[in-house]
């Protein structure tokens, strides 16, 4: 059999641009390497006893949902008919402060504010000031992620939205406001912020995309906190890994197959001429699939310098994306069955504290000695910590009583700078981590029923995230927009004729925001359209 389209790998970006070929009638056919479908969005059963035979519903690889909240993706593939239900996590994060209470970020900025307010009046003013400049720069930018990249994309999207939306700058103020879109994220939350903690809280969520504060043009990773009060934050019931589980539903239902236990060894390629055909795949086990696209959902690195056959590619090109920063590391997380929820010395009686992401980093200074560790090449003596509670507000994933606890840790380096293995210090990077909820909540103390560990290196045999960056390659401007993964490979599009990019490493970029597979599938339905119209005359 012959299929329309070959999707490698099943995770939410190239299920997406599944998704979208098989609802526009083409014969599709997504390959996966792993058991369990669903890449890096994906949910298993785990710890299961015999007490407990149920076990506990344990996120694998991202957690919480924001950015796909602003596409059209889960409307236009009508998800929830598919099985998809999202809670709405509100407030969408929390920072427990040390003296005492705690900072909760609301879906509403009033409501925000007014939480601010409780600390500091001053920035609670300048927060909601902070949200509406923020919120005119990004509807702009928001369009243009949805569309493919190029050099004129993101400033036609921003003049557009002036024109419809009202003036990005207010009078006299464009100067300035472009130097801040250019500046660092530490800079901006120090010139709009002056309370410890909501500037702590603020620096810590916005590194989740990856950069330290300090990098220049970094500074949308905390202004983007002003589409978040637009969107909110959701999880699905029954775990993370129910978006693509919905996905594949929905696939299914429209003719497309999905096979796991199905590795890819190599891009079959036709040389017709001077130029290079994708026409299938050929598997581990040697059995080959043809087909009139291949759409790659995999690594940039691993799709264009591992699974094309050797010679495919332009030598300078090969170099190109052979240098690809992709990073030293980036976090590490531990998965944990517990007994109870913790219970935060800072705010005990909190109602909304487990509802959404709770932020455990104590200062400023705490979170520039974890970045400094990684840079020197170790794992932070005290890491970061950002945990997960949703089996508060999601009951399901867990036996009555007991809870699932998730806790993601920065910056944690994939190569050590003593030369030492990962997987000889897994389990004391782990116990740090555990120990920081436990700083929090002593409660907690003893309270582990058992763990799943993931680090740097577990992420990338698992995922096949080169070098456990998460976000697939670096975040940095230089990799980002038209230049991401590079000029060349930035529009879905390969030198080689019928093979597309659609992962993560494309624009713009990582997270669970189906953006590129969604970007990559109108790409495809294009030149497939464009093909069929050849054929028929």
């Amino acid at each position: 059999m012959k299929y329309d389209a070959i999707i490698i790998g099943s995770g939410h970006n190239g299920l997406t641009t599944a998704c979208y070929l098989a609802k526009a009638g083409y014969s599709v056919c997504v390959l996966e390497r792993q058991q369990h479908p669903g890449g890096a969005v994906c949910t298993e059963k785990m710890f299961a006893t015999e007490k407990d035979p149920g076990g506990y519903a344990v996120d694998v690889g991202s957690s919480a949902h924001f950015m796909i909240h602003q596409t059209p993706v889960v409307r236009e593939l009508m998800l929830e008919s598919y099985g998809l239900k999202y809670i709405e996590m509100d407030p969408f994060m929390s920072y427990p402060v040390p003296d005492g209470g705690a900072i909760h970020f609301y879906r509403s900025v009033e409501k925000t504010c007014e939480s601010i307010a409780a600390f500091s009046p001053r920035d609670a003013k300048a927060y909601a000031e902070f949200i509406a400049f923020w919120k005119r720069i990004n509807q702009g930018v928001l369009r243009s992620f949805l569309t493919q990249p190029s050099p004129g994309s993101l400033f036609k999207e921003i003049v557009k939205g002036q024109i419809r939306d009202g003036a990005m700058f207010k009078p006299g103020e464009s100067t300035d406001g472009v130097r801040k879109i250019l500046s660092s994220y530490r800079q901006i939350v120090d010139e709009y912020f002056e309370h410890e903690s909501l500037k702590t809280a603020l620096l810590w969520f916005a590194a989740q995309s990856g950069p330290p504060p300090d990098q220049t043009a970094t500074a949308d990773f905390v202004g983007w906190q002003a589409m978040l009060h637009e969107s909110g934050g959701k999880r699905p019931v029954g775990g993370s890994g129910m978006l693509t589980q919905a996905m594949i539903r929905m696939l299914e239902k429209h003719g497309g197959e999905i096979r796991c236990n199905s590795a890819v060894s190599e891009i079959l390629i036709e040389k017709k001429g001077s130029s290079a055909d994708a026409v299938g795949v050929r598997l581990e086990s040697g059995e080959e699939l043809k087909s009139r696209v291949v759409v790659s959902n995999a690594h940039v690195q691993t799709t264009m310098c591992r699974l094309l056959p050797s010679g495919t590619l332009s030598e300078r090109l090969f170099q190109r994306v052979r240098n690809i920063n992709t990073g030293n590391g980036f976090g590490m997380v531990i998965r944990c069955a517990v007994e109870e929820l913790p219970v935060y010395e800072a705010c005990p009686a909190d109602p909304d504290i487990h509802n959404g992401l709770q932020l455990l980093v104590p200062s400023l200074n705490h979170l520039d000695a974890s970045i400094g560790d990684y840079m020197a090449g170790r794992p932070p003596e005290k890491p970061s910590v950002l945990a997960m509670t949703f089996s508060k507000i999601d009951p399901s994933l867990a036996p009555k009583g007991k809870h699932v606890l998730n806790a993601w840790a920065q910056w944690h380096p994939y190569t050590l700078s003593n030369g030492g293995n990962w997987d000889d210090i897994r389990e004391r990077e782990a116990d740090k981590i555990y120990d920081m909820v436990v700083h929090y909540a002593p409660n907690m103390k003893d309270k582990l029923i058992d763990r799943f560990i993931q680090t740097p290196l577990d992420i990338e045999r698992r995922h096949g995230l080169i070098h456990g960056n998460v976000m697939h390659v670096e975040m940095t401007f230089d990799q980002m927009f038209m230049f991401r993964p590079t000029p060349e490979l930035s529009r879905y599009k390969t030198p080689v004729k019928n093979l597309y990019l659609s992962s993560a490493s494309c624009h713009p970029g990582g997270g669970v925001f189906a953006a590129a597979g969604y970007n990559a599938a109108n790409v495809v339905l294009k030149d497939l359209k464009k093909a069929n119209r050849w054929f028929f005359f």
